[in-house]
């Protein structure tokens, strides 16, 4: 008789069944770590969001807790409705599709290229993202001022196109900038696609697109969207590149809600009310991350 079977009247361990105390002793430091960084300063933020704490003036001391006052003063806000709508419209048309397609689109000629072509466009691309963010701000408002390079390229050099199309130069900026990021993560997605599956498939004469789109894609589906929700959570609170071209203006053109929460805190001195716009932010950012996580989960 084996020694598993002579063991086996005695049923499992009891003592797998008992609190391991000290194990989670052990984690009671990274557990205060955590509350001591991350749960204080976003207790004490949700705290300030309901006050009327001031960064200069009457209320910069002596700050009291208002109630819904902001949440009411938010309601009536159409400053704070626009800059929802441009989050919205910078994040899906710069993230979201073009930086994820863009992305997608060099990953996949990376993977067919040449060695030399692979590197040389790698390298114009990825010194783009490695470039400090304040930095790509000036290229860009130097490139769309009049008598910039794109206006001479289109031949217009009296028109400034951050007065005439000033979201979409950002957006258009903002891609440039980040593409890189969506194309690593997507390439390397890519190359742990299994060549069997995609060779079979080629062997039962799908075509290239079919291929992409039936196999390929699917395959990458939990890379695509971890992608997506990296992405989206980088450029939902985006500030320097926006602010170091235009500001906000003009007018509110590009007031996003992140240069919206600077302006309100730190240029009108409402900190208690810049702070209720940022946990808005907090908000809109917890609900993209709960919806790319559930649509991650793979249907049997």
């Amino acid at each position: 008789m084996s020694s598993a079977s002579a063991y086996a009247h005695l049923g499992p361990r009891q003592d797998l069944d008992r609190p391991q105390w000290g194990s989670a002793a052990l984690l009671l430091p990274g557990l205060a770590l955590l509350a001591l960084l991350f749960l204080g300063p976003v207790l004490y933020a949700l705290y300030l969001g309901f006050t009327n704490l001031e960064l200069i003036g009457p209320h910069a001391n002596s700050y009291s807790f208002t109630g819904l006052a902001n949440v009411q003063r938010l309601a009536k806000d159409t400053t704070f409705r626009k800059a929802v709508w441009l989050t919205f419209v910078f994040v899906v048309g710069s993230a979201i599709v073009g930086q994820s397609m863009l992305g997608m689109v060099l990953a996949l000629l990376m993977q067919r290229a040449t060695a030399t072509l692979r590197l040389s466009v790698g390298a114009v691309v990825i010194m783009a993202w490695v470039l400090p963010e304040i930095t790509a701000a000036f290229v860009w408002f130097a490139f769309a001022q009049a008598g910039g390079t794109l206006s001479l390229l289109l031949g217009s050099p009296r028109t400034n196109f951050l007065d005439t199309i000033p979201l979409a130069i950002v957006c258009i900026a903002n891609v440039w900038r980040n593409v890189a990021f969506s194309m690593l993560v997507l390439s390397a997605g890519l190359r742990n696609v299994p060549h069997e599956v995609v060779e079979a498939a080629e062997m039962e004469g799908a075509s290239y697109w079919r291929r992409l789109f039936q196999v390929v894609l699917p395959i990458l589906r939990p890379t695509i969207v971890t992608n997506l929700l990296l992405v989206t959570l980088l450029n939902i609170t985006g500030f320097t590149l926006i602010y170091g071209m235009t500001q906000g203006g003009p007018g509110t053109a590009t007031t996003t809600l992140p240069i919206y929460v600077y302006l309100e805190a730190f240029n009108y001195n409402q900190l208690g009310y810049g702070t209720a716009i940022s946990l808005v932010l907090v908000l809109i950012g917890a609900a993209f991350s709960l919806l790319f996580v559930r649509s991650s989960r793979v249907q049997v």
